[in-house]
């Protein structure tokens, strides 16, 4: 009641000073330095106002995705990929289904199978003793899903004791983790891995970089190129938000090393998206 008794009779004193030309320019000098003081009811605070010490423009969590989501130019290393099936150049692939590799000197495909259902769940691309293991997943018309899926990994790797950090990658947004492992010995370790996505027709692509290639610019370059080369099958059944795309073993192919491992380990690379869906 205080704040305002002392404002009332200034400004009833102040409107009688105006009906003069020079008091009036005092008038409205006064009423300017009313509105810029940082208590003023409708004014905004100054630097030095009661809300300059609250942090509530500053959190810490959307400042790395501010900076994730900033725009970077495509790299020269990059084809146009990841390609939608009706878009995807002619190249000689290797046909999974859902998804369709390009073959590349070196590689080894090592192929995810449930062992429960026998169904393939995702692929793992070898080179040079990195991995990258790629998945596609249905997503709806209107939106993409990349964001949302971003986040909650984050989250999920943050909750288990891990670190997450949003960065600028070759395709957009990307979130780069430490995700704690338990070692031979007992002790608590941690394995790093690199989340790329990209949101396509109807469709999202995961791909996921472990090992050497988080520290090697060139190794990692390669992979890049790589997923800019994958081409996704959607197919044109329903599926809902975030359902795999079936997957299936290629064919033999000469020169090609097709290994059949057991179902995926969120502690290698990460937390799966169904669980966090």
């Amino acid at each position: 009641m205080g704040l305002f008794s002392r404002r009332k009779p200034r400004r009833a004193e102040e409107a009688v000073d105006a009906e003069t030309p020079d008091r009036r320019d005092r008038a409205e000098e006064l009423d300017r330095r009313e509105a810029d003081r940082p208590d003023a009811a409708d004014g905004p605070g100054s630097a030095d106002g009661p809300d300059a010490d609250t942090g509530m423009e500053t959190s810490e969590e959307p400042a790395p995705e501010e900076d994730g989501t900033a725009a970077t130019p495509r790299g020269d290393h990059l084809e146009d990929g990841p390609y939608d099936v009706s878009e995807a150049p002619e190249e000689d692939r290797i046909d999974l289904g859902g998804l369709q590799v390009p073959t590349v000197d070196g590689m080894e495909l090592r192929m995810e199978v449930d062992q429960r259902s026998g169904a393939v769940t995702g692929a793992n691309l070898v080179l040079g003793g990195s991995s990258l293991q790629v998945q596609a997943f249905a997503a709806p018309k209107s939106r993409g899903l990349w964001e949302d899926v971003r986040s909650s990994l984050r989250d999920s790797v943050v909750s288990q004791g891990g670190t997450a950090e949003t960065r600028p990658g070759a395709f957009g947004p990307e979130l780069i983790t430490r995700l704690p492992v338990k070692r031979a010995d007992g002790r608590t370790g941690y394995r790093p891995a690199r989340f790329l996505g990209v949101d396509g027709r109807r469709w999202f692509l995961r791909a996921i970089l472990t090992g050497p290639a988080l520290g090697d610019t060139e190794q990692a370059r390669r992979f890049e190129t790589l997923v800019s080369r994958l081409v996704v099958v959607r197919g044109t059944g329903a599926m809902a938000p975030q359902e795999l795309i079936p997957l299936h073993l290629p064919g033999e192919r000469p020169g090609l090393e097709q290994v059949r491992s057991g179902p995926l380990d969120p502690l290698a690379r990460g937390p799966e998206i169904t669980e966090i869906g």
